[in-house]
């Protein structure tokens, strides 16, 4: 039965879905164990899935959007969303800023408030914030990092759940689900 709780869920790749806290370029890239599994959980309660990277070695012609597209959309996003630029460049689209998000959501008439981000980088944090999403931070990649040595750069928010791994993120999410319809009966 497909869920009114969540218009969608946003995860970032490095870190969040396989790879580590470094960029591995398509072709290259490997999930997590458990990030298929946990996808699908999220796609048989009717959430679209979201992809949303920075991935600035597109501005270097180490790869490109379209590259990181296909291998997002083969993993089983219904969209992905990708910063090609340089932290340097100043760009719109690139996290903390929210611009994928308010993008995303005024292509696909989403309010954000129902919206959740996964994320392992105080960037993914900030840009959820900024938005108005939910936020879920996971441990993986450099999450950790995130909760410790960067935490002074996102203290104006608090992440809702903080998981080990996106598996334990879409399984809070998915108690979020069921939580509000028995109350929603």
């Amino acid at each position: 039965m497909p869920s009114n709780t969540f218009q969608a869920v946003f995860i970032d790749r490095d870190g969040t879905i396989g790879g580590s806290d470094e960029v591995v370029y398509p072709g290259e890239f490997e999930l997590f164990p458990f990030t298929l599994d946990s996808m699908d959980k999220l796609k048989n309660q009717g959430i679209p899935i979201y992809g949303f990277t920075n991935q600035p070695g597109i501005s270097r012609g180490e790869a490109t959007v379209e590259a990181f597209e296909k291998e997002m959309m083969a993993f089983g996003f219904d969209r992905v969303y990708v910063c090609p630029h340089q932290h340097n460049e100043e760009c719109e689209c690139r996290k903390p800023k929210p611009e994928m998000l308010l993008r995303a959501a005024k292509e696909n008439q989403f309010d954000l408030s129902k919206c959740v981000v996964i994320g392992d980088r105080w960037s993914d944090m900030l840009a959820a914030h900024y938005a108005g999403c939910k936020k879920i931070l996971v441990r993986t990649g450099a999450g950790n990092e995130a909760l410790d040595k960067y935490r002074d750069k996102w203290a104006i928010t608090e992440p809702d759940y903080v998981a080990e791994h996106l598996g334990d993120a879409v399984n809070f999410i998915m108690d979020q689900v069921v939580h509000i319809e028995v109350e929603g009966k």
